[in-house]
C-alpha cells in the first residue's frame, strides 16, 4: 500500500462517515414533514418485516403533512397500525386508501431534546472521523517502519490526513448546527 493509496482510503471513508451522519440527520423530525422520517418504520408484508416505501407511495401533500398510499388494497390498516406503533409519535389519519399523515408542532422542550439528540450524532461521527485518521497515520507508520516511505513523507502525508481530517470535522459542525437552526426554527 502507498501513501496515495492510504489517503485515497482515508478520505473515501470519511466521505462514507459524512453520508451516513447526513442520513441520520434526515431521520430525526423536525416541525416539518420528511418522507424520510417512515423510513425506519417497517409493517408486515406477507410474513416479512419490510420499509413502508416498499408496500406504498409515501409523498408530501403540505410542508407539514405526509401522505401515504398504499399499493394494495388491504395494507392501509396494517400500515395506519404501524405507524402508530412506531416511537415517532404520529398519528395517522386515514381517507379511503390514502393516509394522511400530519407532523405535530414540537415543543420546546421536545426541540431542545433534539438539539443535544444531534449534538451527540455529530461527536459520534467526529469520533469515528478521527479513528480513521488514525488507522491512517498508523499505515504510514507502518510504511516508515518497512523503510518503504522516506520521514519526510510520511510527515507530509500526516499533515495531509490531518488537514483532511479538520475539513471532514468543520463540514459536521456546519451540518449540526444548520440542523440545530432548522429544529429551533418555529
Amino acid at each position: 500500500m502507498t501513501i496515495a493509496d492510504i489517503k485515497k482510503n482515508a478520505e473515501a471513508k470519511m466521505g462514507k462517515s459524512i453520508e451516513a451522519f447526513k442520513n441520520e440527520l434526515h431521520k430525526i423530525r423536525t416541525g416539518r414533514a420528511h418522507p424520510g422520517i417512515l423510513d425506519q418504520v417497517h409493517v408486515d408484508y406477507y410474513g416479512s418485516m419490510v420499509p413502508i416505501s416498499q408496500v406504498a407511495n409515501v409523498s408530501l401533500l403540505d410542508a407539514r403533512t405526509i401522505s401515504v398510499q398504499p399499493w394494495e388494497k388491504g395494507m392501509g390498516a396494517k400500515i395506519e397500525k404501524a405507524i402508530r406503533e412506531s416511537d415517532l409519535g404520529l398519528n395517522p389519519m386515514a381517507q379511503g386508501d390514502l393516509l394522511r399523515v400530519p407532523m405535530p408542532a414540537l415543543t420546546e422542550e421536545r426541540r431542545k431534546d433534539l438539539t443535544k439528540v444531534v449534538r451527540h450524532a455529530g461527536e459520534e461521527c467526529k469520533v469515528a472521523v478521527r479513528n480513521l485518521r488514525r488507522d491512517a497515520n498508523e499505515h504510514l507508520k507502518k510504511l516508515l517502519k518497512d523503510k518503504e516511505a522516506t520521514e519526510d513523507e510520511e510527515r507530509r502525508a500526516q499533515d495531509e490526513v490531518q488537514r483532511l481530517t479538520d475539513g471532514v470535522v468543520a463540514e459536521i459542525d456546519r451540518l449540526v448546527k444548520a440542523k440545530e437552526a432548522e429544529i429551533l426554527a418555529v
